[in-house]
Formats: C-alpha cells, sequence, structure tokens
C-alpha cells in the first residue's frame, strides 16, 4: 500500500476491522514518515449488467434505483436512510441471485414490493412509471389488492 503522504511503498497494518458488508477497515502507518492513514479494502464483484426492455445492456447503476426512490418517496415520510437501505437492500439481493446479468423487469419488481411494503402513494408512484399506465384504468387495476387491504 502506497502511503498517500510520502509516496512509501511500505506500511504497517495496526488495526483491522470488518464494517459494512464485505468491507475490511484498515488503519495503516506508514514507515518513512509515520503518518497514520484509513483504508477500506472491498471484494471486487463481477460487474453486472441490466437488460433493458430493448435488449440492451447496460452496467448496473445502484444511483438510478435510488433516484427512482426519491422521486417516487418526494414529499413522503420516508428517510433518506430508509431509501439508501431498500437500494442497499436490493443491490445485495441481484447481486446474490444473479450471475453476471439481470432483466430491468426483476428490478423494477423488486423496487414495487419495496414501496407496496412502507408506503402505498410512493408505490403507486413508482409503479404508474414503471408499469407506463395509459389511463386511470391501469391505476385501479393497480390499486385493487391495494384497496382490498384497507376495508372501510
Amino acid at each position: 500500500m502506497m502511503c498517500p503522504f510520502c509516496k512509501h511503498d511500505e506500511t504497517k497494518v495496526i488495526d483491522s476491522r470488518t464494517s459494512q458488508d464485505y468491507v475490511i477497515r484498515r488503519r495503516r502507518e506508514c514507515l518513512r514518515c509515520e503518518r497514520r492513514y484509513t483504508t477500506y479494502e472491498k471484494i471486487e464483484e463481477s460487474p453486472l449488467k441490466v437488460i433493458k426492455k430493448d435488449g440492451t445492456r447496460i452496467p448496473f447503476d445502484r444511483e438510478k434505483i435510488k433516484a427512482g426512490l426519491e422521486k417516487a418517496c418526494y414529499k413522503r415520510p420516508i428517510s433518506a436512510e430508509i431509501i439508501e437501505s431498500i437500494v442497499a437492500e436490493i443491490e445485495s439481493d441481484l447481486y446474490e441471485n444473479f450471475d453476471r446479468e439481470v432483466p430491468s423487469r426483476d428490478i423494477g419488481e423488486r423496487v414495487m414490493e419495496a414501496l407496496r411494503a412502507i408506503d402505498h402513494v410512493a408505490f403507486v408512484r413508482f409503479a404508474s412509471v414503471y408499469r407506463e399506465f395509459k389511463d386511470v384504468n391501469d391505476f385501479v387495476e393497480e390499486l385493487q389488492p391495494i384497496l382490498r387491504e384497507f376495508p372501510r
């Protein structure tokens, strides 16, 4: 590991701890300048590709999931921490269940399941864009299962 201060390439590890999923935090000390710094090591995963509706393949980008969730949850009582945890859970699930490629519809379905569980308004907002509702009847069809959960 190269020292970020003096660029010397010999350091010693003072402390190692696991932090988040598969991330190791290491405290290091440079053997030349004796300054200390922290590094994080993460397992390098094979890049996941998303198969879009038109058949094109693009690199998986967790920020797209986050942006979609933030739009759906706009002005709803859902914290940034909850959104981040949903994104992390979906990302983890995708890497566990798919080897190299994942259809975009599988990602969308996972997002809808998560939103259905936490906020029905955000769920309908996301579903209206994701499922490309054409008219009010499409909304009604999607709302029927939710309305059955809440008898009058």
